[in-house]
């Protein structure tokens, strides 16, 4: 008896001791699924912030920093950090600066580039690292047919959405003869691709260098050429320098122009001033949008930076609300990508544009408005909203995007 009495207090002491550490392994795993939520925020902001372009990442940079500030410092709960490099128009500089973010800084986003020229040849390795990549202005063609990712979301636009807009309108307008100016870099020749996609009119397609500041060869071929109408896709100081050259050369009194919304915002009105009054433009948003998140919005960065905000510091504004809405989606547990892929999916945030939300693909479905240089009832050369020229925009390419599981 004496025998067994001790294999049963044995076998007692074993249970008790088998659902203690059972327990405590409970309590240990418990324990650490709260601990897994971060407790800080970590965003490599790479963007254009010197050169003849330098007010386009400027702007953006300071869209974001607004949208963080007005969180108190924080994005989804947590306290931020905003890691920024200057990529210079050049993307060998821009791979050393996200190298840099991903390797040493971990950073838990990267956003921030502008040219398509910059942002394709570095996102290989963003992608690789299954870090999100949030794209504050370009929308490239190949992340949005069969090359579209789950790390991959285009907030602003695919290249050819504000293009197509616009060849619509001037198509509408019996312009039979224009001719279409951009740099000679995917951005370019997909803006070009975007407005002869709508417009069945004749055109003569001229490319230039990026970043070329000289147009006197171009506008030589104009004056020969005689078309009845211009459609100009030259971000930052080149278009600067465009369009001075080009009213200064009187071609302007024979040609109308067109611009997509980049090209006539407040960062090209400000050197321009009346030169660009009467120039149409198409966009996805202006600063006379009227819906609360667009009011709050502008009202904001005038106090901020006493300016009035351009398209893309709309959009850098944009992408910090995108990223706020997606890590409260997820309670701050950033390590869980597919939870925090769905939560950007969703887009559940107020955007200043009004309507959004995302594709198959992660980029927009959106309105696009257009607009026209003028005078406003306070004496300011700006852009004044005229209507929406389409509802619900899609690009073409979403239906050749099969994602791959994240």
């Amino acid at each position: 008896m004496t025998a067994i009495s001790n294999i049963r207090a044995r076998a007692r002491r074993r249970g008790i001791f088998q659902r203690a550490f059972a327990s405590t392994m409970l309590a240990l795993a418990l324990h650490a699924g709260v601990a897994s939520a971060a407790d800080r925020l970590k965003i490599g902001f790479v963007s254009t912030l010197s050169g003849p372009a330098a007010t386009t990442g400027t702007d953006t940079r300071d869209g974001f920093n607004l949208a963080l500030k007005m969180n108190g410092g924080k994005l989804g709960g947590l306290p931020t950090e905003v890691l920024i490099a200057d990529d210079a128009v050049n993307p060998d500089t821009a791979r050393l600066a996200i190298d840099r973010m991903l390797r040493r800084d971990h950073v838990d986003f990267i956003t921030g580039m502008v040219f398509s020229a910059v942002l394709l040849p570095v996102m290989p390795a963003i992608l690789e690292s299954r870090t999100f990549y949030l794209s504050s202005n370009t929308g490239p063609r190949d992340y949005a047919a069969e090359k579209c990712n789950p790390y991959f979301f285009a907030v602003a636009w695919q290249n050819e959405d504000i293009p197509a807009a616009m060849g619509k309108f001037v198509g509408d307008r019996g312009f039979g003869k224009i001719a279409l100016v951009a740099p000679n870099y995917p951005g370019g020749r997909e803006t070009l691709d975007g407005f002869k996609r709508t417009f069945s009119g004749k055109h003569e397609e001229i490319y230039t260098k990026l970043g070329q500041l000289d147009y006197a060869a171009e506008l030589a071929q104009l004056r020969a050429n005689k078309p009845e109408a211009l459609f100009v896709f030259l971000p930052g100081g080149m278009g600067i320098n465009f369009i001075k050259q080009f009213v200064a050369s009187g071609l302007s009194k024979d040609m109308q122009l067109f611009v997509p919304n980049g090209i006539a915002d407040e960062d090209m009105i400000r050197p321009l001033g009346e030169m660009l009054l009467g120039t149409f433009n198409a966009s996805h948003w202006g600063h006379d949008i009227d819906n609360d998140a667009n009011r709050r919005f502008v009202a904001a960065f005038q106090a901020e930076y006493k300016r009035l905000p351009t398209m893309y510091a709309a959009q850098g504004y944009d992408t910090a609300l995108l990223i706020d809405s997606a890590v409260r989606g997820v309670k701050g547990r950033i390590e869980d990508k597919t939870a925090l892929r769905r939560a950007l999916e969703a887009a559940k945030f107020a955007s200043v544009r009004g309507s959004f939300r995302f594709n198959r693909n992660h980029y927009p479905i959106h309105d696009i408005y257009m607009r026209v240089v003028s005078r406003d009832n306070q004496g300011r050369i700006t852009n004044r909203t005229l209507g929406k020229v389409v509802t619900d925009f899609a690009d073409p390419y979403a239906g050749q995007c099969r994602m791959p599981p994240g």
